[in-house]
């Protein structure tokens, strides 16, 4: 990710990657860092599984935190806009798919907060994804054709189901 690319964000996404990074750096760090202690008294490095394991976490650790950081700085959160009924980031979306008639509840949200659950049960997909990029601009009623590997059609059931 470029420097100064900018990340679009749900206000939900943004606060959880902050809760993410504080529970880093006020939880994982100094946990990793009694176990980099710990192992430090056992003597030899050199062959020490502890000490490298921990140096290996220290890493992850920090690399995440730097990942979070470079997201948040260039992060614009999007203002929903409760009165617009149509399909946009930060809505939540239930829809009929056609060829099952099975209902299926999502949360629009960028690349960055794409997850397979949220804590309401509905899954975050992406606005690039088939079904996201499908969805954004339509309404309830609207039948609107999903792409792809086989084509599909559904129907927007709800907008900004709680």
């Amino acid at each position: 990710m470029a420097s100064n690319k900018e990340v679009v964000l749900t206000q939900e996404g943004y606060d959880d990657l902050y809760k993410e990074m504080r529970y880093l750096i006020d939880v994982q760090q100094p946990e990793n860092l009694r176990k980099l202690n710990a192992a430090r008294d056992m003597g030899d490095l050199s062959e020490n599984a502890d000490y490298s394991a921990a140096k290996d976490e220290q890493s992850q650790i920090e690399g995440r935190i730097k990942e979070i950081e470079k997201i948040l700085n260039n992060a614009k959160v999007v203002q929903v806009n409760k009165k617009d009924k149509s399909v946009g980031m930060g809505k939540t979306v239930l829809f009929k798919n056609l060829s099952n008639g099975k209902e299926i509840k999502v949360l629009i949200v960028s690349t960055e907060e794409a997850a397979p659950l949220n804590s309401d049960g509905a899954m975050k997909i992406s606005t690039d994804s088939p079904i996201g990029s499908a969805l954004l601009g339509h309404k309830v009623g609207d039948v609107v054709t999903v792409k792809a590997n086989r084509t599909y059609d559904i129907e927007i059931v709800e907008v900004d189901v709680k």
